[in-house]
Order: C-alpha cells, then structure tokens, then sequence
C-alpha cells in the first residue's frame, strides 16, 4: 500500500462556464498566486521511507526517481536530486521526444520561492501549465545535500495532456533548469540538455518471496573491462559453467560495479545450443567479425536485465532448470553500455547474479519462442512511419505439443531490434479473442527484460497466439530484412511458462513458394525487374524492389495479410513435431478490443486545485 497523505492542504477552487474564460481566468491567476509555494531551506527531521523501485537520471547518475504502485490506478514518485540549479523537471512521453510531453516541473522564481506544477507541452515544445493539476505533492524536503519531492498522479488521469501509463514501457527524461522562471511557459526544453531513461512505471508489485537457505548463487560478470569511449557498446564474454547435476534458478540480479550505474543500459545471459558446436572462449565487442557468427550459437534467453528493472523472481513452485545432461555448459553474458559523455571509466566488472538451488522445486520451468522466424522472408519498406509484421503460434502447433492441462505463461520478454516501436501477443481461442498475453505501446530495443505478468496466462491445446511488431524505418532508404544483424529486425515474444514442454519454438515465416509468386507478379504487372533465377537468394530479390514506388509497399502489404505461412513447430532438440507445417492457410485472427478508458469528457477542463500554503507548513 502506499504511504498516506501526511500533509494538510488548505484549498481554494475557482471555476469557470466555459474552456474560453477558463483559460483567461487561468493567466490571470498566474500573475498573483502560486501553485504549490515549497520553502527550499525547510528541512525534515523525518526519514523518507524508500520506494519499491529505483532508477538513476542524468548522464552520471546526479538523481534518482522512485516510485511504486497500490494496485488500483495509483502512482507515488519521488524524484530526488542534488540541490543544484534553479529546479527540475520529470517529462513522460512517446519514446522520450519533447513534444506533446507531460511534465511534473518544480521551478525557482527569481526571488527564490519554489514553485511545482502540472504542465505539458505542444508539438513545438513549448511549454504550458496543464488546465487540470494531476500531479499531486505530498512532500518536499532538503537535507544531506539532497533535495526531494514526493508526489502521486493516476495512470489514466483522463487528461488529454498527460501521459497515460500503461503496463508498458514508459520513457522519462529529466533536466535540471539552469536559471529562475516566473513562470512555466518561460521554460524552453530545447534549451535544455536532458537524459533518457525507459522505465516500467505500472509493472507487477507481485510481493518478494522467500528464499530457502539451500539457495547458493552463480556470478556471470565480465573480468574488468575498460567500457569504450564511445556512445554504444555491446559486450560479449563466453564463460564455461561447470554444473554436473540439474539446478533450479529461482531469481536472478544485477551485479554492477559501484560508480558505473550509469554505464550499463541492459544486459542479458543466453544459454549455448548444446546441439551445436560450443563458441571460443571470447571477452570483447559482440561485432566483431568472425566472433559474432560464432556467438550465434548462444541464443537462447535465460535473464534479462535492463536499466530500472528489479530482481527477478520465479514462482514459488517453479524453476529454470540449469546444469546436468542436455544443458551447455556455456552461456554468453552481453552487456550494452551507454556512454554518451564519451567518459574515460573505471574498469568494469558488471554482470548478472544467478541464485539457484540443487533441491529442485515442483515444476521445471520453460522458455517459448513466439512470433516470426528470424529469416529474410520478412521485409520492412524503407521510410515507413508504422509497418506491421505478424508472426503465428497456429492452433495445429499448440494442438500437437501441448499437455491436454495445457500450460501457464507468468513471465515474457518482447524483443525486436532497433526498427521495433511496439510489440503485442494476442491469445485466441475456438475463433474468439480471449486476452492479450503481453503488450508494450512504447516499445524500445534498448529496454529489453523479462517481466512478469500481473496474473499468469493459460494457454491450451489448439489455442492461437500471435505476435505483431510494428516498426519505423523513417530514417532508412533501403529495405529492413529480417535476419539476425542489429540492422535486421526480429519479433519475438520469449514466454516463460510451466510446466515444461518439448515445445520450445513455435514461429512462422510467409511460405517461400508464395513468396516467389508474389515476387513473378510485381514483375508482370508492377512492371519490376526481379531476377527469378535460382541462385538468386530472397534477400537480393528484395532489394532488386523500387521501394520508391509506394505501390510495391501496398502490395506488399496485402501479400502478408493473405499469404499462407510455414510453421516451425519445434521441439527443444531444434527438430520438428512430424506434421506438414508448410504453406499452411493464413488463421483467421478476429479483431481485438481497443483499450478501455474510464472517463468522462464533461470533467476534462477542471479547474485548478490551488493551495496557498507552504507544503511544510
């Protein structure tokens, strides 16, 4: 439960008959009172409880947001920061831009009364003071060469200016300001440089078991490296694990050397294909040559972390089997470091902290590929605002290797790469929607974890899933493929369920042989110039295309939303359940319901809540 109001606030409310003398009411009322009057030399004795989550702000960590959840459409923030400058201001918005942004903003009048409100901004950025104030301040205080704000807002506030917080990933940039501003619409955002952090602001609060003595842990961590000084690294280190018998992971971590939190963006440990040859022992750059084809291998997710996720914990009765026969003993950390003040680190010695037990628990749990096949059959229109590709787990895949009793999904990560703007995975069921598995409306590449779902999901027999991508290529001018380069995109939805399955994969890819129909039509009737020779690969005959001509993006289009699909419908040994999967007909996928709001448009224009007293008082 979150903390209580522990501030009194003496109120005045104004109101108005119309939008038009509201918003004229509204400038003149700035003139004279303030909202929210903070004195900054008020000190509290009293010792601010932390909040569940955490994430650091600025490019060297100077402050910090806090927050968590009631369960019930409420959220507590505190953002703490070093008493510098003349305030700061906390923005959401889509993917972080300064455009259409809400803002909670506490700013320094240049007689030095503090001042905190709700504002937003237009698609200039131009900075404005919001009609209805949703940011509601519970506290302020400075001590320790520290100054914090404690405030609380509704997801959906309903307001056509804020931000509406989903179960997503939600981007936050912070800035200091650098001078005094009588008021909010002096404050330009282009003027202010501000750092970009991608947070889960409405995850699960699903409350920390406990965990047993027996329960030991595995460090995966690179051996002191020096972190480039360049914007963007990703970092590979092979490590060889040497566990004979059969474990359980029950939670992983971070580990994150001290003085470098700023540095490591995400990090992830994949398992190596025990099919495969095992890769070199390898520490360096995950690009670089001859390495990155041999580190292909190692792709199989076994803990994600990313900058403001928490620990992660598996159910009570359920663990990641790890170790004995069938399992690699190699496994692949990499880590993306951001460095985007090209600073000249520290070494590092970052990685991800694996706790496991050899006292194994009820159910072993499994990892699921959901979504598109990573191959070049799939293409992605140069300068494409929104292109939407589709991968299916077909009713005959599930129908075929899946217990009658079926299984349950309690966590998932999504995954694209750097074209990826949002991810969903629909559960469908005898022709009819029945929930959406997991969903991320602002969707990063940069922020990749896995999440567990606020109430585990169950799938059965001959149920359907799909998984769509939509992506942006505005800033490309030649086609995307899919494939597995940073510069190809992939979209997959790594579920974790129990119990385990032979069911590892179940992914499609449009068929080939229709692929090359639709290949011999825009030659005939597009009046292209493919070449349908058969040393000709897929990926040329893309890029043979005029992407220029926007009718070859339609018909492309309209080939994916027809064409029959090849399904890979593996086991966990990379062989496929004895079924036809090829050319199989398209599933009728019915539409899904849009997201519900609960608001009423008679209370958009509220008038402002105004308090006259000092917070501290």
């Amino acid at each position: 439960m979150l903390p209580s109001r522990s501030h009194h606030f003496s109120f005045c409310h104004f109101s108005f008959r119309s939008q038009e003398a509201f918003l004229v009411g509204l400038a003149m009322l700035l003139l004279t009172v303030a909202i929210f009057i903070l004195h900054y030399g008020a000190a509290s004795k009293t010792q601010e409880k932390p909040l569940r989550h955490v994430v650091l702000l600025g490019d060297t960590g100077s402050a910090r947001l806090e927050w968590e959840t009631d369960g019930l459409g409420e959220l507590l923030m505190r953002l703490v920061t070093e008493p510098r400058g003349r305030g700061a201001l906390l923005g959401l918005s889509d993917r972080g831009a300064s455009e259409h942004a809400d803002l909670a903003v506490f700013w320094s009048a240049h007689d030095g009364e503090m001042f905190f409100a709700d504002a937003w901004t237009d698609g200039d950025g131009t900075v404005h003071l919001d009609s209805q104030q949703d940011y509601e301040l519970e506290s302020a205080q400075q001590s320790q060469g520290q100054f914090s704000m404690t405030f609380r807002r509704k997801l959906d506030t309903c307001d056509p200016h804020d931000y509406r917080i989903d179960d997503g990933t939600t981007h936050v940039f912070f800035s200091y300001l650098n001078r005094p501003f009588s008021s909010v619409e002096e404050i330009n955002l282009m003027d202010l440089p501000h750092s970009l952090r991608m947070v889960q602001l409405a995850g699960s609060e699903i409350p920390i078991p406990h965990l047993d003595p027996n329960v030991s842990f595995l460090e995966i961590i690179v051996p002191r490296v020096a972190v480039p000084q360049q914007e963007t690294t990703y970092w590979c280190h092979v490590v060889h694990v040497g566990l004979t018998r059969k474990h359980h992971i029950v939670m992983f971590e971070p580990v994150i050397s001290r003085g470098n939190e700023h540095l490591v963006h995400h990090m992830e440990v994949f398992q190596c294909d025990p099919a495969l040859e095992p890769p070199a022992k390898y520490s360096g750059p995950c690009d670089t040559g001859m390495k990155a084809r041999s580190l292909r291998s190692c792709r199989h997710v076994l803990a994600a972390w990313a900058l403001g996720a928490k620990p992660f914990y598996y159910p009570e009765d359920v663990g990641l089997p790890m170790g004995g026969p069938g399992f690699s003993p190699f496994l692949r950390l990499e880590i993306h470091y951001h460095n985007p003040l090209l600073l000249d680190t520290s070494l590092d010695s970052s990685g991800i902290r694996l706790h496991i037990t050899p006292q194994l628990r009820k159910y072993d749990a499994g990892v699921m590929e959901a979504g598109l096949v990573y191959s070049s059959r799939q293409a992605i229109p140069p300068g494409q605002a929104a292109f939407t590709l589709s991968g299916y787990c077909p009713s005959s895949c599930t129908s075929t290797a899946l217990p009658t009793q079926g299984i349950w999904v309690f966590a998932s990560q999504l995954h694209t790469h750097l074209a990826g703007r949002k991810v969903f995975t629909h559960l469908f069921r005898a022709g009819k929607y029945v929930q959406t598995l997991n969903a991320d409306a602002h969707y990063n590449s940069s922020f990749q974890e896995i999440r567990r779902l606020k109430k585990e999901v169950h799938i059965l027999p001959g149920d359907l899933l799909v998984t769509s991508c939509e992506y942006n290529t505005e800033d490309r001018d030649t086609v995307t493929l899919g494939g597995f380069a940073i510069s190809d995109e992939m979209c997959v939805n790594y579920m974790h369920y129990y119990p385990r399955t032979d069911l590892e994969l179940c992914k499609s890819d449009p068929s080939l042989t229709h692929l090359h129909k639709f290949f011999s039509f825009l030659n005939k009737y597009g009046k292209e110039d493919i070449c349908m020779c058969s040393q000709m690969s897929v990926n040329d005959q893309y890029k043979q295309i005029n992407w220029t001509e926007a009718k070859n993006m339609h018909l492309l289009r309209a080939f994916y939303n027809i064409s029959p699909i090849d399904v890979h419908c593996n086991t966990s040994f990379a062989t496929r359940f004895p079924v036809n999967w090829k050319a199989l007909p398209l599933p009728n996928v019915p539409p899904t319901p849009p997201p519900s709001h609960n608001c009423n448009t008679l209370d958009i224009f509220t008038s402002p809540t105004v308090d006259l007293q000092s917070v501290n008082d």
